[in-house]
């Protein structure tokens, strides 16, 4: 994808975002990316700029509950490999391995199917939006400890001012947008 098409596709998506303030809990801005999803041109646009930029070979996608599942299996698909699903505690059946986290409005714990994550996999992992970098921190530590090798973390926007890669050194980070 050259840089013209993916700057057109951060357009697109940038119109189509929505913000919804004091959601889930008051002081949270959150974004909505269902705008997104529901035009078939920006969510497939999407798709192939997270999929263009991935780090070299991927095994596995994992997305992140829930709206990273959207973005991971299509992203999976297009690069020809696995998708793994990490979830909220008590939503996969055993046997799994857990990560607690801190949320920017609470604590939450993920979970993966270790049988899914093959050792040495390299694993791009995917989600909606990047913000304090909780919960791909943590989503690193399930894959680390399944013996997997996190390539790169892909996500729709990044809240720059919360400073979540700063949680994931050491990995690349793809973005199609930053946000203040």
């Amino acid at each position: 994808m050259t840089a013209l098409d993916r700057a057109a596709v951060a357009a697109r998506v940038t119109e189509l975002l929505r913000e919804v303030p004091d959601y889930p809990e008051p002081g949270v801005l959150f974004r909505d990316i269902t705008p997104v999803l529901a035009d078939g041109p920006a969510f497939a646009g999407l798709v192939a700029a997270l999929a263009a930029d991935a780090p070299g070979p991927v095994d596995l996608v994992a997305g992140m509950e829930s709206r990273g599942f959207l973005l991971a299996a299509p992203i999976a698909v297009a690069l020809g490999a696995g998708v793994v699903l990490v979830r909220k505690a008590g939503k996969l059946p055993g046997p799994t391995i857990s990560e607690t986290y801190d949320l920017e409005y609470g604590t939450a714990t993920l979970e993966v199917q270790p049988f899914t994550v093959p050792e040495g996999a390299r694993v791009l992992v995917v989600d909606d939006v990047l913000a304090t970098g909780g919960t791909a921190a943590a989503t690193l530590k399930l894959f680390e400890d399944c013996g997997a090798h996190v390539v790169g973390i892909a996500v729709l926007a990044e809240l720059a001012a919360l400073r979540g890669r700063d949680r994931v050194p050491g990995v690349p980070v793809d973005t199609l947008l930053t946000l203040p």
